[in-house]
């Protein structure tokens, strides 16, 4: 018997044409980066990272002007994972976060983050100046504001805690943006730029001072003998005296269960050209749907950022909806006189909303873990480079046990802990049971459909060239049902937010191993 659950073209045709048809970030569009060879042998260093986005970079230019051996692996190309695919805000202004850190962790703890944040800013402009990078960087005002009156006293919460902790900051009424606000908090001199330039000089740095790259390049898996050591796909080893994982989601999590104490989330941005000159600063909303804004430069004009529609990754409505929804702001407060880009990216949030930075158990004090950054990797990803990399060379760092991963907070970790994964469970069943009787007749070039075949559940994806790219949709992590992203042309796990490409390829983890491919 063989059961059909159809997508609707409409639903990822865009209602505007002008929108590029597919995805990809201006970052990497606006640089040459480099490209490195695969791992074909088993080496040695002192350091191994996998990971090749803002923090496995950092990280590695830090320790390699200790004279360090550091060897950097990623599975794909270096920064084009979440680190190619940000907003790229130097800020420390994280949504309405310090009321509710004073509240669960005491003001002390909420100071503590606030300092980390600005130290990494710091830390990113010494760089940049060390290395004479000109990469866009600009310091701007952040202003984060809302229209909704259940938002209005939570701003103002927020200001108290500012004050609490000496943030620089002013409570305002107004935006210098056309957009209808009732409260507006100001955190002064924050900054932002352009991410791979930035690092693109970084990789430069640290291939002079000895690191070397490899790209296309897995790690599976990690054994202990005498030194640790990361295991590649291929079979191949990096032995190390210490182990630094830096890869989005932690590619080693046998005994720390980090998939059941995060959960993933997707954003879309959209670039935009207007009439309207961009007043500065930095904007973001409280309030869902989220909407973030900012600009940069593009062949010497202003392209203005648009940002949101925030959601559990394969979870919700069609994935072009969001872009649609971020198209009708833009429209509705600019006067839009291009599309050039559009992308997503996918962000890990904790339990308590505090990165996971440090050792990865309490036992394992050789292997590092940088994971959950919440949407604002530029400054989280910074200081795990600089906390992981102090702590390898035997410094001690202020921040170390602020971001610990072995950390529990009853209040909120556990409330947060059971909802994440009564949230698995259900998607879990739901997956295993939904589909409606359909067939494949109206399955159009660029289209995705979900089909039963003798009781398994297929995704198939048709291409331009209407050919049928056809997979087993159960996720290699632990068994859920991906569900088809038409938006960025992938299948995403809703359970723990694993992507696979139409082919079945693992975009990003936890998940290692392909989607079962199949053919009717």
């Amino acid at each position: 018997m063989i059961v059909f659950m159809l997508f609707r073209r409409e639903d990822f045709i865009l209602a505007n044409k002008n929108l590029p048809q597919f995805p990809e970030p201006y970052w990497r569009e606006s640089v040459n980066l480099p490209s490195f060879p695969s791992l074909k042998e088993t080496i040695k260093a002192d350091v191994a990272i996998v990971g090749g986005g803002i923090t496995g970079i950092t990280t590695a230019y830090l320790l390699s002007k200790q004279n360090l051996q550091v060897a950097l692996i990623d599975a794909g190309v270096l920064l084009n994972g979440t680190t190619g695919h940000t907003t790229a805000k130097i800020t420390a202004q994280h949504g309405l976060i310090y009321d509710e850190l004073i509240q669960h962790f005491g003001l002390d703890q909420a100071k503590l983050y606030y300092e980390a944040a600005m130290d990494a800013k710091e830390s990113i402009f010494k760089i940049m100046k060390a290395l004479n990078i000109d990469c866009d960087y600009k310091e701007e005002d952040a202003y984060i504001y809302t229209n909704s009156n259940s938002y209005v006293s939570q701003i103002e919460k927020e200001k108290k805690s500012y004050d609490s902790i000496n943030i620089t900051s002013e409570l305002k009424e107004d935006i210098p943006l056309d957009i209808p606000v009732k409260s507006v908090l100001v955190m002064k001199n924050q900054a932002q730029f352009h991410p791979l330039k930035y690092l693109k000089a970084l990789i430069d740095a640290s291939v002079e001072n000895g690191v070397t790259f490899y790209e296309n390049t897995t790690a599976v898996d990690l054994e202990y003998n005498k030194e640790p050591a990361v295991i590649t796909r291929e079979g191949h080893r990096i032995t190390s005296k210490y182990i630094v994982s830096a890869s989005h989601f932690p590619f080693y999590d046998k005994s720390s269960f980090y998939f059941s104490r995060m959960y993933p989330e997707r954003s879309y941005v959209i670039a935009v050209k207007a009439k309207e000159s961009f007043p500065g600063g930095m904007y973001i909303n409280t309030e869902s749907p989220t909407r973030s804004i900012r600009t940069t430069t593009y062949n010497g004009e202003e392209l203005w950022l648009i940002g949101g529609e925030n959601h559990k990754t394969g979870q919700g409505k069609s994935t072009m909806t969001h872009y649609e929804e971020l198209q009708k702001f833009a429209e509705k407060h600019l006067t839009v006189t291009d599309y050039v880009y559009r992308w997503s990216a996918q962000d890990l949030t904790t339990l308590d909303k505090l990165p996971y930075i440090g050792p990865i158990t309490k036992s394992e004090e050789s292997v590092f873990v940088a994971t959950g950054f919440r949407k604002w990797g530029m400054t989280n990803g910074t200081q795990a480079a600089q906390i992981i990399a102090d702590k390898i060379i035997g410094k001690e760092n202020p921040y170390t046990s602020l971001f610990t991963p072995s950390r529990f907070q009853s209040d909120p970790s556990l409330k947060k802990f059971m909802q994440i994964n009564a949230d698995v469970a259900k998607h879990l069943i739901k997956g295993k049971l939904e589909y409606t009787e359909n067939n494949l007749d109206k399955l159009a070039p660029d289209d995705a459909v979900i089909t039963r075949i003798h009781g398994k559940r297929t995704g198939v994806y048709k291409d331009e060239n209407e050919k049928l790219h056809m997979v087993d949709t159960t996720c290699t992590h632990m068994g859920c049902e991906v569900e088809w992203n038409g938006g960025d042309r992938s299948w995403d796990c809703p359970c723990h937010g694993s992507r696979f490409k139409i082919n079945g390829e693992v975009i990003e983890g936890p998940a290692k191993r392909p989607l079962e491919k199949r053919e009717i």
